[in-house]
């Protein structure tokens, strides 16, 4: 300074920040600085004098404060930023914001309804077929909501609620999706499963924010589909623990018909259970309605298989639906749909302009008895024993009063069976006498009895048999009261706990008497269909040789080739339908586990046998 080396300097807070006129060298306790041009001093004091001598050397100076250091700010929140930012893309993706819109971290209660809007490709009731009484119930809630002063002129109210009941793959969905295209209202449609969140009374405001949406759109439809994800049976579960599913169906039967009346909001659900709900669900007022879509008949399934084959290109001349529909039954819509989608591609397989009965019927047997399985190689043995076990089978169901007729016989691998007899009935069926089923039972251990016979030997192929014989019978005694000795009684009350699998143990309300006399007519009449078959087989030992001579020969036989061998004619003329596997090779590894399938296709109706039959 006293040199006049220092141009100018600025204070902040007792520390001078000073210029150099021209660049110095500076030696520091670190070493010699050089051409520095400005410096820093720590000033321990700040007086009057100080600053007087500054002036004398006319020293430039002058004092600032300290500014904020925005920078350092950052760096220390930047920890703190970085985990709320991380807590929210969290939030956002449980709650499925990731897609924008109202679905966001602040909007946990808000319902997931999709509106149906003109944008969204229409689905009418011209394209729904095998359900009449449905649609008759459906379009008559469509003409309350289009004309709802027919109903005010009478003094009546618009159902509030329609349920749909029916098997897996039936229709109802579609159902739901023709009457929002046919309603002409404002259509809410979600799942069950949308209520229930990991949060508690998230489901509850769902439920009332989707009947406000609702109310705000008047007249509206709104579909709930899979009800039983929120509509099960309260007080079922296990503990007294908080359980957001009840409070979630609290609020949904609040809303349905509570205190509040909700005018010209019609909800309809859909249901493949409708065993396990609530019970306050069902009441009228509620579910006012409750329509069965049931599996459909001849009729339904022929209309159901014209409508799908509008889609695809047909060969007209060779094509015949009303066969293939009488060739189905117990299939529901979601099968023969699958049946000439799988047509299509066999035929586009096959590189053929147009897709004709050959393509339909081999979609048929592939949906019916599983993929054709050209890997399996059996050996003459293996091929020999399937032979005669599907024989057995196959006359057994021919010579049996009142069984259905084998439509076809095959040892060609499908699925996980090595060989299939199939049966389809003449006309459909809803109830089945007890001749009808001990003739099932004699058909079933048919297989086995034609392997004792022949080989004097006893597979593992007549395992699945023997399991469904003896469920049915089993079911003749205690269900269905098909016992002579112990006559029309239950026995065996099941415990109907819905989160046990409701049938995890079985309550036997009867004595260890009647338990030994239910095992003894158990086997009683396991063993009289076991000999039942073997009388038919000795009698008709012939045609069980040629039909297995055939069998070997061809692998697939149909119900017109099953005549001629009846009446002792060979098969002269073969159906190229399925390829022929060639048994040339050494036998399997697993040559012991003998497989086969009997399948008779009839619609499951709750109470009654089960007509469709496996045996692995």
């Amino acid at each position: 300074m006293k040199n006049g080396q220092i141009e100018k300097g600025t204070i902040i807070e007792n520390i001078f920040h000073g210029e150099f006129k021209i660049p110095q060298n500076i030696d520091t306790n670190y070493g010699t600085i050089e051409n520095a041009e400005r410096f820093f001093v720590s000033l321990p004091l700040l007086d009057r004098e100080t600053m007087e001598e500054w002036d004398d050397y006319n020293l430039e100076y002058n004092f600032k404060e300290k500014t904020a250091d925005w920078t350092s700010y950052l760096i220390n929140m930047l920890p703190w930023i970085v985990l709320i930012g991380f807590w929210i893309f969290i939030m956002r993706r449980m709650q499925g914001g990731s897609s924008g819109g109202m679905k966001n971290v602040f909007n946990f209660g808000k319902s997931r309804a999709t509106a149906m809007t003109t944008n969204l490709p229409k689905v009418n009731f011209s394209d729904v077929a095998g359900c009449v009484e449905a649609k008759e119930e459906l379009l008559e809630i469509i003409d309350f909501l289009k004309h709802p002063k027919r109903l005010q002129r009478l003094g009546a109210e618009i159902p509030k609620g329609v349920l749909l009941l029916g098997a897996p793959g039936t229709g109802k969905t579609l159902l739901a999706r023709a009457v929002a295209g046919e309603a002409g209202v404002p259509f809410f449609s979600l799942s069950g499963a949308d209520f229930v969140e990991m949060f508690v009374g998230v489901g509850a405001s769902r439920v009332r924010d989707l009947f406000d949406q609702g109310k705000k759109q008047a007249p509206c439809m709104i579909f709930i589909d899979e009800l039983d994800a929120v509509g099960r049976q309260r007080g079922a579960g296990l503990g007294g623990g908080h359980d957001e599913r009840e409070q979630t169906l609290n609020a949904l039967l609040v809303e349905l018909d509570g205190f509040e009346k909700n005018a010209n909001v019609i909800v309809m659900a859909a249901t493949n259970r409708p065993d396990v709900l609530d019970k306050a669900l069902l009441r009228p007022g509620r579910f006012d309605r409750q329509v069965v879509v049931d599996v459909p008949d001849y009729r339904g399934r022929l209309g159901i298989l014209q409508v799908h084959a509008k889609k695809i290109i047909l060969n007209k001349r060779k094509v015949d639906l009303k066969s293939l529909a009488k060739g189905t039954p117990g299939l529901v819509g979601a099968d023969l749909a699958s049946i000439v989608n799988e047509a299509a591609l066999l035929a586009a397989r096959k590189k053929k302009k147009a897709v004709d009965m050959d393509d339909l019927e081999d979609a048929r047997d592939k949906v019916m008895m599983g993929v054709q399985r050209k890997s399996v190689i059996l050996s003459e043995e293996e091929k020999k024993l399937t032979a005669y076990h599907e024989a057995g089978h196959a006359l057994v169901a021919s010579k049996i009063e009142g069984a259905d007729p084998v439509h076809k016989v095959t040892i060609i691998p499908r699925g996980q069976a090595l060989g299939i007899t199939m049966q389809l009935p003449l006309d459909e069926k809803h109830g089945y006498s007890k001749k009808y089923i001990e003739g099932r039972l004699t058909i079933l251990l048919g297989g086995r009895a034609a392997e004792r016979k022949i080989f004097n030997e006893l597979t593992t192929g007549a395992g699945n048999d023997i399991e469904q014989a003896t469920s049915i019978a089993k079911k003749m005694i205690c269900e269905w009261g098909m016992s002579d000795l112990l006559g029309p009684m239950t026995f065996g009350k099941k415990n109907e706990e819905i989160f046990l699998g409701r049938e995890i143990q079985s309550h036997r309300d009867y004595s260890e008497a009647t338990a030994r006399m239910i095992d003894e007519e158990l086997v009683k009449i396991i063993r009289t269909a076991q000999k039942r078959a073997h009388g038919i087989l000795d009698e008709h030992e012939k045609i069980l040789h040629l039909l297995a001579e055939e069998l070997i020969k061809h692998e697939t036989i149909d119900e017109a080739d099953m005549k001629r061998i009846l009446s002792g004619k060979k098969v002269i003329r073969r159906r190229n339908s399925e390829q022929q596997i060639v048994s040339k090779t050494k036998p399997s590894a697993n040559k012991n586990i003998h497989k086969s399938k009997i399948i008779v296709k009839k619609p499951n109706i709750k109470s009654k046998p089960k007509i469709k039959t496996t045996s692995s």
